[in-house]
């Protein structure tokens, strides 16, 4: 899997690809100061992944993302934790928080490389069999995997695609967060931010700015934190 670094910071630069480089599927194509250096570079060659920074001179990370294609991954490393909901509304599949604790930049990587083997193999258009009261038939992997809404924790955007977290496994088919949002019960599902959809019977707390469910912490943003706490609270 081919990856660059940008980073306005030759010290995190080197920071990242000493860690990266210790996972073998990844490949280290390139590293760049500034988001036009690597929007140059990825205009001639293939990226599956970028680890980028939110802060830079010039277009900042969040921009640049916005202009990333579909197929390319992205991983945010910020020093400031506040920029995690910024990263879900930029399709980011994680953020990494400066400084990058080698376990935290692995973890972050698998995902990645579990993500980015799936959507090649996932080259069909029809990923929804069938709709009942409660449950979904999903089309992943080629094949028809039927889905108890009251199985699953969370529900995640990727690009074109969305992850489906249930109790057991982890789906990725090709649909829109939109679309499958219209196909679950109103009342059980949720959105926190622009990037997820949770199941509020699988929450197992909450704060001002996070939800968990399970080992999972996805975070709630400004845009929706008062009709999410309404629902919570009653």
């Amino acid at each position: 899997m081919k990856y660059i670094i940008v980073d306005d910071e030759p010290i995190a630069r080197r920071g990242i690809e000493k860690l990266a480089g210790q996972i073998d599927q990844l490949k280290l194509v390139g590293s760049f100061e500034s988001a036009v250096a690597a929007g140059g570079f990825m205009e001639n060659n293939r990226v599956d992944l970028v680890f980028l920074d939110i802060q830079m001179p010039g277009i900042n990370g969040i921009e640049f993302a916005k202009q990333i294609s579909a197929t390319t991954l992205i991983i945010f490393t910020t020093a400031f934790a506040e920029f995690a909901v910024d990263s879900y509304e930029a399709d980011a599949i994680d953020y990494l928080l400066k400084p990058i604790k080698p376990e935290r930049l692995k973890k972050a990587a698998e995902k990645a490389l579990s993500y980015h083997k799936i959507l090649l193999s996932e080259k069909d258009k029809s990923h929804v069999e069938q709709v009942e009261s409660n449950f979904i038939f999903i089309k992943a992997d080629r094949r028809y995997f039927k889905v108890n809404f009251e199985d699953i924790l969370f529900i995640e955007a990727l690009k074109d695609y969305v992850i489906i977290q249930t109790l057991k496994q982890r789906l990725i088919t090709r649909l829109s967060l939109k679309a499958i949002y219209g196909m679950l019960p109103a009342t059980t599902f949720l959105k926190p931010n622009r990037s997820y959809i949770i199941n509020k019977e699988r929450i197992d707390s909450f704060s001002n700015n996070d939800v968990f469910i399970d080992k999972y912490e996805i975070a709630i943003s400004n845009a929706y934190r008062d009709s999410l706490f309404e629902v919570l609270m009653k």
